[in-house]
């Protein structure tokens, strides 16, 4: 069995109504790693932005200059 490696969690800001995403590293961490500001209408929106950034990243990894 794998274990999963980092968790993400949408929360919503009661403040704005707008989400933001918390990441757990380790996945079974109680603090988030990283928080993002509050800026998606839903829960979905935050997520798959995430989501798409990190695969954008492992592909595209930063060159060594």
């Amino acid at each position: 069995m794998t274990m999963a490696l980092i968790r993400i969690e949408p929360k919503r800001d009661t403040a704005s109504d707008l989400y933001y995403v918390e990441i757990f590293h380790p996945a079974e961490s109680e603090q988030p790693f990283v928080t993002t500001e509050p800026r998606y209408k839903t829960a979905a929106a935050a997520e798959n932005d995430i989501i798409a950034i990190i695969a954008t990243r492992a592909n595209n990894p930063p060159t060594q200059g």
